[in-house]
């Protein structure tokens, strides 16, 4: 908050051509002060949802934007105690600083339980949950973005489904899904879920005929459970189209609201399609499965299978190549590792895990699902995405990104071999405890003690810190003064 407010004041804004709806009135001198503090926090599609908390779901291409964050954000403006006259805009950031520096401690700390429980090594975890500390989307988790609130569901989600919750972990990959629509793509987990634990049962028992009903019941059991809980991740999305339709393919559905002109103009000005104006119906309207959410990513941002495949697109693709060669790397070291499980997709059970000897860390069993997720969400968000959002994408959605560089950081850096937890699966041995073997300093976290070490450091080590780092600052400088970043 600190970097943004310093880099906003010196750094004079872009004029880009982004969303920028008209001010609801003159604001004051307390209005002026936050915007300057905070004004970083809510530039491009930190827009979208400041307006939409503000103001509702006015203009159809806000519909791309999902309701729970700019709810969360309406509701904690209206609690807020204020002692100052504020206009909506600035109670809004306020409460968008505030509500994200929450949720994305919840986040870290939702990621280092899910570390814990997945990769059964807690100082990988615990160095998984600071490099999200510094997450090269930061930026993003401390603007007026849905970032923070999804990664804070989708991660506590997974860790309570680790923990066999399942009620508790269904309803918060329900939220997630009402706060970005890839929260969609979670379903899988409980799939998986299901699956391996029907698949498991089933080497544990000897075929017989007389055990058949009892399998049918259990897979028509499953199937159900399976089918109600994917429905309850789905709902809150398909409970937003169907307002979405309501809204604008309805006549006489809108909400009566008074609309300022200047806000009229912008709509004809941009091309803008405002609810409840105009007689004619998007063309949405009238598809067989009318989802708006595709549409405006469609016809709005031009959102599709290789569209984005473009020599002017040559420098977005270079601002994704960090965290998709990450990724992939990720990807080809699970797979390089663990052939076999990968073949049988982890659904056969393997003497190690029956002796209760699985292997732990990253190239554990139980990471399998989540590479899968990673791995997929990268494929689609390169081909089919603008390819710069990938790092924020899949630094909000997935643990790979910081569970595979940690990994990295344990394995190849002689520095953290000293700290006595977690020893490389490589078989190196663990240098003394001393402290001229753990370099300068003795920091207890291994992110500030690798930079108090700067030169003695790895290459490797450099390339993460760097990118992790480098990404940070960067989105301060460049996101909080319209300048185009990921």
């Amino acid at each position: 908050l600190v970097f943004q407010a310093v880099f906003n004041v010196l750094i004079p804004d872009h004029a880009a051509d982004a969303f920028s709806p008209p001010r609801s009135g003159p604001g004051g001198l307390w209005d002026a002060l936050l915007e300057r503090l905070l004004g970083g926090l809510g530039r491009w599609d930190a827009e979208h949802f400041l307006f939409i908390a503000e103001r509702g779901y006015l203009l159809e291409h806000n519909c791309a934007f999902l309701p729970l964050f700019p709810l969360g954000l309406r509701l904690l403006a209206a609690l807020l105690p204020c002692p100052v006259p504020l206009q909506p805009r600035g109670r809004l950031l306020l409460a968008a600083a505030l509500l994200n520096a929450l949720l994305a401690v919840l986040a870290a700390a939702a990621l280092l339980a899910l570390g814990r429980a997945v990769l059964r090594r807690p100082g990988q975890a615990f160095l998984a949950a600071l490099l999200f500390s510094v997450s090269p989307a930061g930026v993003f988790m401390a603007a007026a973005y849905s970032e923070s609130a999804f990664a804070a569901l989708a991660f506590g989600a997974m860790w309570q489904l680790e923990k066999g919750r399942e009620r508790l972990s269904g309803l918060l990959f329900a939220l997630a899904a009402g706060a970005r629509a890839n929260g969609l793509v979670n379903a899988g987990f409980v799939l998986y879920s299901h699956i391996k634990r029907f698949a498991l049962r089933l080497q544990g028992t000897a075929a017989s005929p007389r055990e058949l009903p009892v399998l049918w019941k259990q897979a028509l059991s499953l199937v159900a459970s399976a089918a109600l809980a994917c429905a309850g991740i789905f709902l809150p999305f398909a409970l937003f189209q169907y307002y979405a339709y309501m809204r604008f393919c309805q006549p006489g559905t809108a909400l009566a609201q008074s609309i300022p002109e200047p806000l009229l103009q912008l709509a004809r000005d941009k091309g803008y399609r405002v609810a409840g104006v105009g007689v004619d119906k998007p063309p949405w309207c009238s598809q067989r499965f009318p989802l708006a959410y595709s549409y405006i990513q469609d016809t709005y941002w031009n959102v599709g299978f290789l569209r984005y495949f473009e020599l002017r697109q040559i420098p977005n693709f270079l601002l994704a190549l960090p965290v998709t060669l990450l990724c992939s790397w990720a990807a080809w070291t699970y797979v390089s590792a663990n052939p076999r499980h990968c073949l049988t997709l982890g659904l056969e059970r393997s003497k190690s895990e029956d002796s209760g000897k699985a292997r732990d860390g990253f190239c554990g069993p139980a990471a399998f699902v989540y590479v899968v997720h990673s791995t997929a969400l990268l494929a689609f968000g390169f081909f089919c995405m603008h390819v710069q959002v990938l790092t924020r994408f899949l630094g909000s959605s997935s643990p790979i990104l910081y569970w595979f560089s940690a990994h990295l950081l344990l394995e190849h850096e002689p520095l953290l071999w000293s700290t006595g937890t977690d020893n490389p699966a490589s078989g190196k041995p663990p240098l003394g405890k001393s402290h001229s073997s753990r370099g300068k300093g003795t920091s207890d976290n291994p992110v500030v003690r690798l930079l108090l070490n700067w030169r003695s450091i790895t290459p490797l080590s450099k390339s993460i810190l760097g990118f992790f780092l480098g990404y940070w600052l960067l989105g301060l400088v460049l996101h909080c003064n319209f300048l185009p970043w990921t």
